[in-house]
């Protein structure tokens, strides 16, 4: 494999792990964020695999534009388009203050373990598709 994709698979393992830990040790306002960014770098592994030699993925964090450059997009079920939908915004929110209320109300322990498996279900789809 390409060290440049192994790079990102190994920052969205690491980050899935982040995820679990902050779920661990009730740190829920961060699990959202740690998901989103492991199925952003697994996006970013793919478009760098397919990337010409020295060129980057994009600098963006917006997950359905990643995974339209991916070329993903179009073999996502709907599940998996509303998904991640769903954690797009959870990379924005979870850094600002005014969203942190609203965040912490609807981030309990058992939606954050849904989350969790759902990025790990995304995320293992997203290695099949390397």
């Amino acid at each position: 494999m390409d060290e440049r994709v192994e790079y990102w698979l190994d920052l969205a393992d690491y980050d899935l792990v982040s995820a679990n830990v902050m779920l661990k040790g009730g740190r829920f306002l961060y699990v959202g964020f740690m998901c989103h960014q492991a199925i952003e770098k697994a996006l970013k592994a793919v478009i760098s695999r397919d990337c010409a030699e020295g060129e980057v993925p994009p600098k963006i964090h917006d997950l359905g534009k990643l995974a339209d450059r991916s070329k993903l997009f179009d073999k996502m079920t709907d599940e998996q388009k509303t998904f991640i939908e769903y954690l797009n915004p959870l990379n924005i929110e979870a850094r600002y203050p005014e969203y942190k209320k609203y965040l912490l109300e609807m981030l309990t322990h058992e939606k954050c373990k849904s989350i969790l498996v759902e990025t790990e279900e995304l995320l293992c789809w997203i290695k099949e598709q390397l």
